[in-house]
């Protein structure tokens, strides 16, 4: 099996994917903490995304982990005001982290419209500029062995748009295309707010793992796009795959379009 080759996992519905989910990645954090002492995690925003921190948060599992060894980082971000309810940390914190004992300095959320910046004031309007602050972050984090200047995270997680994109990258936008940055700012997006903040596809594919989490009706079409169309810059969710592991967690509904030949031979 190559970085590329996905693996499928169906379960029958949000509510027990979201909890499955949870549990794989306790594990995986165990796992990681276990073998290296630490673990690394990018998480996503999004109703999957959310709905997998509350899982995790109402899991007894949780008290496995230990969380002040544990960085956080995040795939994408809206470019808004840092107590924003639109913000992914801000969904996140209320969902679970401000429920277990994480090291701030651990928590590695992306600029927001209204921080400090560097000395001389904030980004403001600048988001390319916020972007590059966030880059500078995780080359800071990488070590020797890592590839283009981020961590090899144990787990990136991804939630899958209507439109196929993951993170904040859309569909022919710029950011799909880039090839050398680590971090974009975003601007013009399809989806409110139109300023974001993004990793790029190579970023993500930095990772060792990378799981791609969809569930609903509304997300079939672009299930079955990405694992069968036309490539990543039509269909970014193609596009992200992980170093030894690309895994897709879906409900029954977001699968019933993937061609038979796709489809995996056991679901939950």
């Amino acid at each position: 099996m190559t970085n590329a080759t996905p693996q499928l996992v169906v379960h029958r519905d949000k509510e027990l994917m979201a909890q499955a989910a949870a549990a794989r990645l306790i594990t995986r954090i165990v796992d990681a903490q276990a073998a290296r002492g630490t673990a690394s995690v990018v998480l996503t925003g999004g109703r999957n995304g959310n709905a997998l921190l509350a899982a995790i948060a109402a899991s007894p599992a949780r008290d496995a982990v230990d969380w002040g060894r544990l960085d956080l980082w995040w795939g994408d971000e809206r470019y808004v005001p840092a107590a924003d309810p639109d913000r992914n940390a801000v969904q996140a914190r209320a969902e679970l982290l401000d429920a277990v004992p994480l090291d701030p300095a651990r928590v590695h959320e992306m600029p927001a419209s209204d921080d400090a910046g560097d000395a001389d004031g904030a980004d403001g309007s600048d988001v390319e500029s916020a972007a590059a602050r966030y880059a500078e972050e995780l080359a800071k984090a990488a070590g020797p062995g890592d590839r283009l200047g981020v961590p090899a995270f144990d787990v990136l997680l991804l939630g899958v748009g209507p439109d196929t994109h993951v993170a904040s990258l859309f569909p022919e936008h710029p950011g799909v295309r880039e090839t050398e940055l680590t971090v974009v700012g975003v601007r013009g997006a399809p989806k409110p707010p139109p300023t974001r903040i993004s990793l790029t596809l190579p970023a993500i594919r930095a990772a060792r793992e990378v799981w791609l989490l969809a569930a609903g009706e509304d997300k079939a079409g672009a299930v079955a796009l990405a694992l069968t169309g036309p490539g990543e810059i039509q269909a970014p969710a193609s596009g992200a795959y992980g170093r030894s592991r690309t895994l897709w967690l879906l409900d029954r509904a977001a699968a019933e379009r993937i061609p038979p030949q796709l489809y995996p031979p056991a679901s939950a």
